[in-house]
Order: structure tokens, then sequence, then C-alpha cells
């Protein structure tokens, strides 16, 4: 058993270390040391026992511990029609499609019918926040879009969980289960009250003061595993009990340290639990179904696509109904997880259950590649959104030696807030329409418009204007505005604010010189401040 985990820990870290130089998640690395480890060990063959079922099982725990610490209530608040009508719609609109095809079309059993439709419904939280963090995508509209469909997907697993503790039991009478799982969930939903509001927090105190950093990991993972323990004991799943633990303390001001404290453990946690997926996959299942994988895998991104495209455009325009649709078509790791507790209760066997993990295995490892060039297949796809036009009634007539600012995010907010404190005259051109509505309920002289039209240009009066400041986001139209503007005022007047010195070297091929790097600015001002 030693050598067993010396291995396993050797090849997830070899994996792992490969994966990422090509950006693929640490998820699809567990996942395949679990399927070295089981043919290098033989241990396929021991994959039904009970040892691994709790180990599996131990795995979604930590898995719904992480989702329960990082729930936040505020985010429903900020994202009601994100969360509850786009991620509501979602998820049914989808499930019930899948679930009818399956059934009634392909014949699966009721039952399995339903794991999957339900499998099938969520996506990949942990890989597209992870990446949508750290490109700064999770602040634009469609970040924001698949965030709160991401949210509703959470929520949803707490109804999905129980949903699979129906199916799996013995009891036919569904209104008895339905009255006892009531009054269950009641008494569980009371007693960690009562604990969350009146106990947790002078005991995290009573742990604090002892200044005792293992104290502390030690109680939170007493708390993820006692709650788990709770919640079994009255009928539901460990998972849901792990769940509102991590909500509870998500409420109290030790939330921060518990999660710093927690990563490396939860992290390793969720590892093992991809492992024993690893260790599920038959690879003689996969070769005589590659065909109907294939076919599936392409069903799946395509069907979700739609659904989720049209459910934004209800409200969107099209390049952000479509880069939303396009960042959340892959099946995600908690239908992994649907998977495995389904496979436990035997509420779906082989070959269905090696198909849909190879294939929710192949939707996240295309996942990073697609997130990457995201704006790149938007813009190859979706051009009709950039030629209407709309003027602030704000934008004054003929005015001069002003300032154009072309992009109104974050950094053009920051610098008209400025300007505005200062007097100075300024008009703001914006591409997005969520961003020009922000700035037109601020009473803004903005226009709604893409930059590289002549036609917008020439009602910011470019030629009149002092400076122009270009602040977008988006490289290649960064520079092909930069190429536009160029061609109609000096150089001089230009200032242009990029995230690095490779962006700063693509503006300056146009002999721009007025060139802000932003990451080196700011490193700038830390240095300054510590000095």
């Amino acid at each position: 058993m030693l050598s067993i985990i010396v291995y396993t820990l050797l090849i997830s870290l070899v994996c792992n270390i490969v994966l990422k130089k090509f950006g693929l998640p640490t998820i699809i690395g567990y996942i395949a040391t679990g399927t070295i480890i089981a043919y290098g060990f033989g241990l396929h063959k021991a994959v039904h026992n009970h040892e691994l079922k709790e180990i599996a099982e131990f795995g979604v725990v930590f898995l719904m511990f992480t989702i329960g610490l990082e729930f936040s209530i505020s985010h429903l608040k900020k994202m009601k029609y994100e969360v509850f009508v786009a991620g509501s719609m979602q998820i049914v609109i989808t499930a019930v499609i899948v679930y009818l095809f399956s059934f009634y079309l392909i014949n699966i059993e009721q039952k399995m019918s339903i794991v999957i439709s339900l499998a099938i419904a969520l996506s990949s939280t942990a890989i597209v926040l992870k990446i949508f963090n750290e490109n700064g995508e999770i602040n634009k509209r469609h970040g924001q879009r698949a965030l709160g469909i991401l949210i509703m997907q959470d929520i949803a697993v707490i109804p999905i969980l129980l949903l699979l503790g129906f199916l799996s039991s013995d009891n036919g009478n569904v209104s008895e289960i339905l009255i006892q799982t009531i009054i269950n969930a009641i008494v569980l939903l009371i007693i960690l009250y009562i604990l969350g509001k009146f106990f947790l927090e002078k005991f995290f105190m009573l742990i604090t003061k002892t200044n005792t950093d293992e104290l502390f990991v030690g109680s939170i993972l007493f708390l993820a595993i006692g709650s788990s323990y709770l919640a079994h004991e009255l009928g539901f799943s460990y998972s849901l009990g792990a769940f509102i633990a991590g909500m509870l303390i998500s409420e109290t001001k030790f939330k921060h340290q518990a999660e710093a404290d927690l990563i490396p453990f939860r992290d390793l946690l969720l590892g093992l639990f991809f492992i024993t997926v690893g260790m599920q996959i038959n690879f003689s299942i996969i070769i005589a179904y590659i065909h109907i994988i294939l076919l599936l895998l392409l069903a799946i991104l395509v069907l979700k696509f739609i659904i989720i495209f049209a459910v934004v455009r209800l409200r969107e325009k099209n390049k952000t109904s479509f880069k939303t649709a396009l960042s959340i078509i892959q099946v995600g790791e908690f239908s992994l997880a649907i998977l495995e507790l389904a496979r436990t209760n035997d509420l779906i066997g082989a070959p269905h259950g090696q198909i849909m993990i190879v294939t929710i295995v192949m939707s996240m490892i295309l996942t990073p590649i697609i997130l990457k060039n995201l704006t790149q297949i938007t813009d190859r796809f979706v051009k009709k959104d950039d030629s209407q036009m709309e003027i602030s009634p704000y934008v004054t007539n003929k005015i001069k030696n002003h300032v154009v600012i072309l992009g109104y995010g974050e950094f053009g907010q920051s610098i008209v807030k400025a300007f505005k404190e200062k007097g100075e005259l300024y008009i703001i051109v914006e591409n997005d329409i969520h961003s020009y509505h922000k700035g037109l309920n601020k009473k803004e002289p903005i226009i709604f418009g893409n930059a590289l039209k002549k036609e917008v240009l020439k009602n910011t009066y470019l030629k009149n204007a002092k400076k122009v400041i270009i602040a977008i986001d988006n490289p290649k139209k960064l520079h092909q505005i930069c190429e536009t503007i160029d061609k109609e005022i000096l150089t001089d007047k230009i200032i242009v604010k990029v995230h690095s010195n490779r962006e700063k070297k693509s503006i300056q091929e146009l002999n721009i010189k007025n060139i802000i790097v932003e990451n080196i600015e700011t490193s700038q001002a830390v240095v300054e401040k510590c000095i």
C-alpha cells in the first residue's frame, strides 16, 4: 500500500507538470494518474470494492465543502437575473432535452436517463472561474453572465443530491420518502443553524487563542466531516452536510483563514476523488465505443451552446451571448461526482458510465483551449454588433480641446472620474451596451459604437481633441484602433494603455510613443510605496 501511495504521488506530479505546460487543468492529471495506477498495479479489478467507494465519497464531501465555503449570498443579490432566471432556464432546458432524447429515442433506462441528463446540464465551475480570474475575463459582461449560470449550477447540486437519494431508495412510497426527507431536512438545518449562530464564532475564538495552526485546521476538518456524518445519519448524503458546513463557515470572519489553510488539503482531497474516477476507466469499453464517445461529445457541445446562447440572448447582444455560451459548453467536475454517486448507488453502470466519464474528461480538456482563444473565435463568427451607434444626449456639439476616451471599463471610468473632478471636457466611446448604459445613467457624454468606424470617430470631434486615450482590453482590436486613429491625428496626441511589454512593442511599430504598460506602472507604484 505504501508503494502505491508513493507511486501515485510521483505519477500525479509528473502528469500535472506536463499538462500545465499545455495549459490543461490538474483534474485531467489526476484522472490520468488514476488510470495509470489502476492498470499499473492491477487495481482496476478492485474498483467496485467498499473501501474505494468510501474514498470516492470522501472526495465528493470535500468538493461540496469547497463549494459551500466559497458560496456567497452577495453574489445572488448582485446577479438575480443571471442566477435565478438564466441559470435555472439553462439547467432545466438542457436536462429535459437530454432526458427526452435518452429515454424516448435511445431507450436508456429511466433512472439512468435522469442521472445522465442532470450530469450533462452542469458545467465546470473550477476550470472556467480559474481561467477567467487569471485573465480578467470574470469582470467583463460575458464573465458575469457565465458566473451567474455557474452559481445556479452549484446551487442545483443540492436538489440533485436529494434526487439521487430518492432514485436509489428501495422504498417505493414516494410520499413517505418526501415527508421523511422534509422532516429530516428541517432537523438538520435547525441543528446546524443553532450551532452556526450561537457556537461557531465562540468555538473558533477558543481555537485561535491557542495560536496553534494545526488545531485550527483540525477544527475545520472536524466541522466538515462532523456535519457530513450528521447529514448521513439523518438520511442525506455526506456531501450535503459538508456543503452546509462550508456555508456556515463562510458567514464567519474566519472564512478567509479557513480557505487559506485548507487550499492544499482541499486540492489534494479533490485530486484523490478524481484519481478514483480515473481508476474506473476501462480502455476496452473506450475502444469499442469511441465513435459513440466522439459523437456524444460533439452533440453535447453543440446542444449546450445553442441553449446557453438562446437563454443569454434574451437580454444580451450577440457577442456577449456567444462568449458566454462558448465559455460553459463543457461538462463539469461535479458531473463526475454525480456519476460516481450514481454508480455507488447502482443507478448507472457500464458501458454508459464509462462513456460519460470519458466524454466529460474530453470536454474538460478542450475548455482551456477554448477559453484562451475566446475573443479570436468570437470575432471570427460574430461581427454584427459593431455596426450600431447611439449617442448620449449629454454629448456637447462641436467642442474643442477635449479628451476622447476610447473604452469605458474600470480604467476608463477612473480616468473619467479624475477629469470630472478637474473640470476637463471629454467624450467617451464604448462598444459594450451595458457599459454604455452605465455611463448614460451617470449622464456622461458617451457614444455607443465601434471606434474603428469613421462615423463614430467623427461624432467625437477627434481632430479638435487635444488628447485621445485608448483603454481597450482586447489586444487585437487595440492594435486596429491605434492604426485607425494614427491616420486621423498626430501620434503625439495618442495615449495607449496596454497590459504587457509584448503589447507595447506591437503598438510602438506604429510610432506611437505615449504607451503606458499597466503591469510596469503598478509594480513601480508598489516599489515607491515600499521605499
